[in-house]
């Protein structure tokens, strides 16, 4: 019964990650993803020649010691067949080979000290080059796209896949020039001696080249599947810590250990899968070699016989066999770490190839406010194809704010994103000042409003760090005189921290309402000319709402204020008021205006009074 479960589980799990681990519907071919890898890593070029160079004297030095051991052998057996000869002689002969195997194996351990360590330095530049631009990829995308793709897969391609990344340009990329220059080097030094021996030598090549291209198609396949459920993986573990409190409310810590097992079986299943078709593609290989190495014994031992060849030049063939067994076994590692490669970096160039959907249009110049008009102009917009604003007019102003209200999906938020341009709206216009929004550099349209949400994200740090995150550059009157427009700073001065206190990851120290009294003095350091508060004070009580309403209203500088609320007590002062429905605007006024035409805000604004006086009964 559980065996049943559990593969229902990763059927109904296969069939979910192929639509959540693909962003897009064709990504790059493994061959593309490889090549732009080697790219990037041309771009250390220093490291990289120096490295490919120390890979190639390593490879040549260490076939000069085959050549050394045929050449002593000959020699000492030269000198045993003549009829008068010295043991000092055979003795001082073996002694000087012995030191020039020693001192040739010395340069080569150089040499291949200076490879490894090239490589590894390579690596990690190559890995931090690609982590950086992925990072900032991510930061310039639009939330189109992360509306789209979980966040887990994203961190899984940032992390494990560049870690696979690396791991091909460590132990493949500069071991390439030390397989190919031992091959080759090989064939030439061992036809030179006896091109049959050489061709049976290296009969066994051809079966390795197309062995190796099958495998590493294969392994391709199921690298990719590996860092997909990686992805999954990441995702689910991030899902169960970021959710631990209704997980733990409800008691569901089983079903999430089964959902984690689920994926980690998958996991496991497929790297026993990649290694098991690794480990049967390099034992082909390796058997081949050692028939080579048996047809070897056999005809060169025939030719050692009749005379067509040197005891010597003999074991200069078994010697340079010994060498081409560890390029054999490199050339399925270096298989192995391509193929990761080709799914790892397909995976992560599969991000950075999407274009963000808000960017800087050519020519885009700053946004320059000097008014802060504000101008929704029959504005539609459509989010993942439902339409969340229909038609929306309405022009905000330092002299004149804007309220707006609505039930839940009815486009209050829509307002908000819009703005600040983190989407685009599908017709109609939104300018400042009569600039056009999109006309104008994201930055400083961002620059120039300022949003705090419903449900503020809180940095893992102090409250002084949280506060002074809307300006790194804010001296500390700066910051308590954000707290005290925000009504939390008696609060700060209560705690035994003051504002050192740590508040936790996502400020879990902290109550609904100061997170968002903390996120408002946020964004009011920055003194941005346009302000938007996106139902910011809901979990703040009426009359600490009505004191931060009374601060703003006493800033020097004059801001454009919209206010999006559920509590219509904080829209009263509003000098216009939406009400949405369906995307659409349904009434307009002021708030005496809308309760004189006993529509639908004045059925919330009695609703709500009603509510207020049961509370205080």
């Amino acid at each position: 019964m559980t065996q049943t479960t559990h593969t229902d589980s990763r059927r109904a799990l296969r069939e979910r990650r192929s639509t959540r681990t693909r962003i897009t519907d064709s990504g790059p071919s493994g061959a593309d993803a490889v090549w732009r890898i080697v790219l990037i890593a041309l771009q250390f070029r220093w490291h990289f020649a120096a490295g490919a160079l120390a890979a190639t004297a390593s490879a040549i030095l260490y076939l000069f010691i085959p050549r050394l051991l045929g050449e002593g052998v000959d020699q000492a057996f030269t000198l045993i067949q003549q009829e008068e000869y010295s043991r000092d002689d055979i003795n001082s002969l073996l002694v000087r080979t012995a030191i020039l195997v020693i001192v040739f194996g010395l340069a080569r351990g150089v040499f291949g000290f200076i490879q490894m360590f090239l490589g590894e330095t390579l690596s990690q530049r190559v890995a931090n080059r690609i982590r950086m631009i992925y990072f900032d990829k991510l930061q310039a995308q639009s939330f189109t796209f992360f509306d789209g793709v979980h966040t887990g897969q994203l961190m899984s391609r940032g992390l494990s896949d560049i870690e696979g990344v690396r791991m091909f340009v460590q132990s493949g990329l500069i071991q390439i020039f030390r397989v190919t220059v031992a091959v080759i080097a090989a064939a030439v030094f061992m036809a030179v001696i006896d091109w049959q021996l050489a061709l049976i030598s290296l009969g066994f090549v051809p079966f390795m080249v197309l062995r190796s291209a099958r495998l590493r198609l294969q392994l391709r396949k199921t690298w990719r599947l590996v860092q997909d459920a990686l992805g999954e993986l990441t995702t689910t573990m991030q899902e169960n810590l970021a959710g631990v409190r209704v997980v733990r409310a409800f008691s569901a810590q089983k079903y999430e250990e089964q959902k984690f097992d689920v994926t980690a079986r998958e996991v496991v299943q497929l790297r026993l899968k990649a290694e098991k078709q690794h480990a049967r593609g390099s034992g082909a290989i390796s058997f081949s070699f050692l028939l080579v190495w048996a047809a070897v014994i056999w005809v060169g031992g025939e030719k050692v016989i009749d005379g067509d060849m040197t005891v010597g030049e003999l074991t200069q063939f078994f010697a340079f066999l010994g060498i081409l067994a560890f390029p054999v076994r490199m050339i399925v590692m270096i298989v192995n770490s391509t193929s990761r490669a080709a799914s790892a970096g397909g995976r992560i160039f599969e991000v950075l190839d999407i274009p963000s959907a808000i960017s800087d249009e050519k020519g885009a110049q700053p946004l320059r406010v000097t008014d802060g008009v504000v101008r929704f102009d029959n504005v539609t917009f459509s989010y993942k194809g439902v339409k969340a604003l229909d038609g929306v007019t309405f022009e905000a102003r330092p002299d004149h704010s804007i309220g707006i209200v609505g039930p839940p999906g009815s486009g209050k938020s829509s307002v908000a994103n819009l703005i600040p341009r983190f989407y685009d709206p599908d017709s109609g216009s939104l300018t400042v000042d009569g600039s056009p929004v999109a006309g104008a550099t994201v930055e400083s349209v961002r620059n120039a409003v300022g949003l705090v949400e419903q449900d503020p994200f809180l940095f893992d740090g102090t409250i002084r760090d949280n506060i002074r995150y809307g300006d790194l550059a804010a001296d500390e009157s700066r910051v308590v005189a954000a707290a005290r427009i925000a009504q939390v700073h008696d609060f700060i001065e209560s705690l035994p921290d003051g504002y050192d206190t740590e508040i936790g990851e996502r400020g879990i120290g902290l109550s609904g309402g100061q997170r968002q009294r903390v996120a408002i003095a946020r964004t009011l350091l920055r003194n941005p000319p346009i302000l938007i508060f996106d139902d910011s004070t809901s979990s703040v009580d009426a009359g600490t709402d009505a004191r931060i309403r009374v601060e703003l209203g006493k800033l020097p500088e004059r801001h454009t204020v919209i206010t999006i609320a559920h509590r219509l007590s904080s829209l009263q002062q509003a000098d216009e008021i939406l009400v949405l429905d369906s995307g659409k605007v349904i009434e307009r006024g002021t708030h005496d205006e809308l309760l004189a035409m006993d529509g639908h805000y004045a059925e919330l604004w009695r609703l709500q009074q009603k509510e207020s006086l049961e509370v205080e009964e």
